[in-house]
């Protein structure tokens, strides 16, 4: 069974723990056998042809297998908030979240719960789900495991942090990001090929790279956005964000304790669009605001009777 023995030796991440998560053994991510989940709800904020009109069903996962230093999400990334569910609850959530007009499920931060949610896709998708599932994740991914998820996911939003290794080391203590992350990118756009959206302009199938700018790093932003040009070109699209907000432990990095500088931004925006990408997304400056982070308080989570 994929389930059991893709947790058995966890290597669902590069970190490779190599732990028996099916009897309670934890590695870097800490997560164990079971889903945990901080929230689930339609969300607007996304870019537009993923939030649509009617929104998007996410579902939080906790946990994460990269420890940034600036997470706005740290509480659940990093302090183990939320609630265990059993891969049949998880199925419902993504029935529930169809039921309440979603465009899409959208997955956040679910590297490490792949297993079960391939479960709980099956589970759902014999019972009526249809609507496009979406794998929304920070790009620190095995390829065997996204190559797990052919098939089963419509569209991928991947990160693409850092291009440089020491930053990714600094601020994400991850070794090989960027090798790990454009790899398992290229395997995503293999699965999906070119972007396809509907009469309403929400995505139905593709890859959406998102890359959030860093005070300072200005340069590696912009060898990040020439790998993905020059090696995916009009086939992806390119989201570039500004919503960088100094949170958690970005107060002992004075480098990145501070908002992005908005003169840098629009000048990443003017390489961009002068090395050829047409199809992106960008934020307006409010964007960078602790106003636009949810409030992961286990709704949604629960069923009406209170169960997981």
């Amino acid at each position: 069974m994929l389930y059991a023995n893709m947790l058995l030796n966890c290597k669902l991440c590069p970190r490779n723990c190599n732990i028996n998560r099916l009897n309670d053994e934890y590695g870097f991510c800490r997560s164990g056998k079971n889903v945990k989940l901080a929230k689930v709800s339609l969300h607007h904020w996304e870019e537009p042809c993923i939030s649509g009109s009617k929104g998007s069903g996410t579902v939080f996962f906790s946990n994460c297998n990269l420890k940034c230093v600036f997470c706005q999400n740290h509480n659940i990334s990093q302090e183990n908030t939320g609630a265990e569910v059993s891969i049949e609850r998880l199925s419902k959530i993504f029935l529930e979240q169809q039921n309440h007009g979603a465009h899409n499920i959208n997955l956040v931060t679910p590297t490490h719960y792949v297993p079960q949610i391939i479960e709980a896709i099956k589970l759902s998708k014999e019972n009526g789900l249809n609507i496009p599932l979406l794998y929304n994740s920070n790009g620190y991914e095995n390829m065997e495991t996204i190559k797990a998820l052919n098939g089963y996911i419509d569209v991928y939003l991947p990160d693409l942090k850092y291009f440089d290794d020491k930053y990714a080391v600094k601020y994400s203590f991850a070794n090989d990001y960027f090798n790990k992350a454009s790899k398992a990118i290229t395997e995503m756009v293999k699965q999906t090929g070119e972007c396809i959206f509907n009469s309403e302009g929400v995505i139905q199938k593709g890859v959406i790279i998102r890359h959030m700018m860093i005070p300072g790093l200005l340069f590696d932003s912009k060898k990040i956005i020439d790998f993905i040009y020059n090696t995916f070109g009009d086939t992806v699209y390119v989201s570039i964000m500004n919503q960088y907000t100094p949170m958690f432990n970005a107060e002992n990095y004075p480098e990145i304790n501070k908002p992005v500088n908005s003169k840098h931004y629009e000048s990443f925006i003017d390489y961009a669009s002068s090395i050829g990408i047409k199809n992106g997304f960008i934020q307006e400056s409010e964007a960078s605001s602790k106003s636009f982070i949810p409030e992961f308080d286990l709704s949604g989570v629960l069923d009406d009777k209170n169960k997981i």
